[in-house]
C-alpha cells in the first residue's frame, strides 16, 4: 500500500448501574486524563486547537496517533501508516490503550468502551472516519466521483458492522424522512445517518465523502480524502479489507483506470437500500436506469484492480486474494466469513441467541446484545467469542501488537513526531504539536509537510536546538 492511511474511532461508553448517574459522562474524560497523566503515553495539549478543543482536551500519543474528547466521546486517531498491516494494527492500538487505562484504574468490570456507531436509545451516531492521502493532481471528474461513490456504497457488503433496527434521522431541511416499513437488522450502522454524497459540514449533514480540503501535509502535492460512510469494525480482517480495497480503488482513480459505467442513480439511497436488504439480492439502480447487483459491481472493481496491480507486491496480492474470497463466499457460504465480516458475524450470533431464548428482534435484549458485540474488552465483547476460519483468525490475532501502544510506525513522519515528543518531555519544554508541525516555547517552528518522511534526525536536531 503505497499510500498514507489512518482511521479515527469515536468510542461509545457504558457504565455499570451501580455508578452514580452524574459520573457516567465523566468517564471518557477520566480515561483520557489517566492515559496522559498516569500512564504517560503521550503529551497532552497545552494550547487551544479550536474553540471546542481547549488545553487538556487531548494530545498526541507516543505511538504517533492522537487521543482526545470530541462532543463527549473519547476519540482515537491512528498515526500515519503506509503498510496495510500497520494501518490495521494501529487502529487496534486505540482499543488496547483504553483497556490498559481501565485495567490500571481498576474499573474494567464497571466501565466499558464500545467500538460502535449508534446509540439505540437516543438515535445519535458517532463516527469511524477514514483518511487517505492522495496526489493533489488526481482528476476527480464526474465519472471518477461516480465510480468512487458506487464502490463506497456497495463495499458495505463486507465492511458493514451490522445493527439491530433502524434510525430515521432528520434530513437537512428538518422534515422527517420516510424510509418505509421497519427493519429488524441492517448491514451498516452508519447508512441511516448518511444524507448526502459529498458535503463539507459534518455534524448535521453527514455525507459519504467529506469535502473539506485539509491535507495535513504539503497542500501543493497532496489532498486528504476524508470518508464518513464507514462503520467501526471489530474484525481486523474487515478493517484490512476496508482500507486495502479502498486504497486500490484510489490507485485506479489516480491512474485514470476506474471501470466505466459504474455510476449509481443515487448513492445515498443505494447505501440505505443495501443496508436494509440483508435477506434480499442486493440490487442497486444505476444512472443508466439499469439494475445491477452490488456483488457484480464489486467484482468489476476487483477485476480491474487485478488487471492494474496484480503481482505488484505481497500486500496488494493479499488484498486481491481476500477481496475475491470474500465476494465468492458471501452468498454461497457466509459461515466462512464468521469473525471476518462483522455484520454476518453479528447476525449469526443474534439469531442463535434469539432462537435459544425464544426472543424476537424487537426485544430490548437484542439491542443490548447488539451493543455488547462491540465491547472492546476480549473478556466481555461478543465478537471475541467467535472462532473464525484459520486464515481470518490468524490475521485477527496477528493484528493485535503490544508495541503499537507506545511505539510509532517506523517509516512515516509519525516516527519523527513521536521521537520529538519524548525528547520534549525529557527536557520539560513548552510545545505546540500538530500532525504536520511542532513549535516550541522559544518560537522555533519545525514543519513536517511530507508524511512519507520519518524526520527522525531533523526532529532530534530541532528539539536539541541544533537547527533553525
Amino acid at each position: 500500500m503505497d499510500r498514507v492511511a489512518g482511521i479515527e474511532i469515536e468510542y461509545g461508553c457504558l457504565v455499570a448501574k451501580d455508578q452514580p448517574p452524574a459520573h457516567v459522562d465523566a468517564w471518557p474524560a477520566r480515561v483520557k486524563t489517566h492515559i496522559f497523566k498516569k500512564l504517560a503515553l503521550g503529551l497532552i495539549d497545552l494550547h487551544y486547537r479550536d474553540y471546542e478543543e481547549p488545553p487538556g482536551n487531548g494530545g498526541f500519543l507516543f505511538n504517533g496517533g492522537r487521543l482526545y474528547l470530541d462532543m463527549g466521546h473519547l476519540e482515537y486517531s491512528s498515526p500515519e501508516c503506509v503498510s496495510l498491516r500497520d494501518a490495521v494494527a494501529y487502529e487496534q492500538a486505540g482499543d488496547q490503550i483504553i483497556l490498559k487505562a481501565l485495567e490500571d484504574m481498576e474499573v474494567r468490570s464497571q466501565v466499558s468502551f464500545l467500538k460502535n456507531n449508534i446509540d439505540h436509545f437516543t438515535g445519535a451516531t458517532f463516527g469511524c472516519h477514514e483518511n487517505y492521502l492522495m496526489r493533489r493532481e488526481a482528476n476527480f471528474s464526474d465519472g471518477a466521483l461516480g465510480a468512487l461513490l458506487c464502490f463506497l456504497a456497495t463495499r458495505q457488503i463486507f465492511t458493514g458492522a451490522g445493527r439491530v433496527g433502524q434510525t430515521d434521522p432528520l434530513t437537512f431541511d428538518y422534515e422527517a424522512a420516510d424510509f418505509g416499513a421497519p427493519v429488524r437488522f441492517q448491514m451498516s450502522q452508519r447508512a441511516d445517518h448518511i444524507v448526502n454524497d459529498i458535503y463539507q459540514w459534518v455534524q448535521f449533514n453527514r455525507s459519504i465523502i467529506n469535502a473539506r480540503d485539509e491535507p495535513l501535509a504539503d497542500y501543493r502535492k497532496y489532498r486528504r480524502l476524508h470518508l464518513l460512510i464507514g462503520d467501526s469494525n471489530m474484525s481486523p480482517f474487515a478493517t484490512a479489507l476496508k482500507i486495502g480495497t479502498t486504497s486500490l480503488v484510489l490507485d485506479m482513480l489516480e491512474d485514470g483506470r476506474l471501470p466505466g459505467g459504474c455510476e449509481l442513480r443515487d448513492a445515498v439511497s443505494a447505501t440505505r437500500h443495501l443496508s436494509r436488504d440483508v435477506e434480499g439480492d442486493w440490487q442497486v439502480e444505476m444512472a443508466s436506469g439499469r439494475t445491477i447487483g452490488a456483488l457484480d459491481l464489486q467484482y468489476r472493481f476487483l477485476e480491474e484492480a487485478r488487471k492494474c496491480f496484480g503481482g505488484r507486491d505481497e500486500e496488494t496480492d493479499w488484498v486481491l486474494e481476500n477481496w475475491a474470497f470474500t465476494l465468492d463466499v458471501m452468498r454461497s457460504k457466509p459461515e466462512a466469513l464468521l469473525g471476518g465480516v462483522d455484520w454476518i458475524s453479528k447476525k449469526w450470533l443474534l439469531e442463535m441467541f434469539a432462537e435459544e431464548e425464544g426472543l424476537d428482534w424487537s426485544s430490548p435484549h437484542m439491542l443490548s446484545l447488539d451493543l455488547e458485540y462491540h465491547n472492546i474488552d476480549p473478556d466481555r465483547g461478543l465478537f471475541f467469542s467467535l472462532e473464525g476460519a484459520k486464515g481470518i483468525g490468524d490475521f485477527n490475532a496477528a493484528s493485535r501488537r503490544l508495541e503499537t501502544i507506545s511505539s510509532p510506525p517506523r517509516n512515516t513522519r509519525a516516527a519523527g513526531r513521536s521521537d520529538a515528543l519524548r525528547r520534549i518531555r525529557e527536557r520539560g519544554l513548552g510545545y505546540l504539536v500538530n500532525w504536520d508541525a511542532i513549535a516550541l516555547e522559544d518560537k522555533r517552528h519545525f514543519p513536517m509537510p511530507d508524511p512519507f518522511e520519518t524526520y527522525l534526525e531533523k526532529a532530534r536536531e530541532f528539539v536539541a536546538g541544533e537547527c533553525d
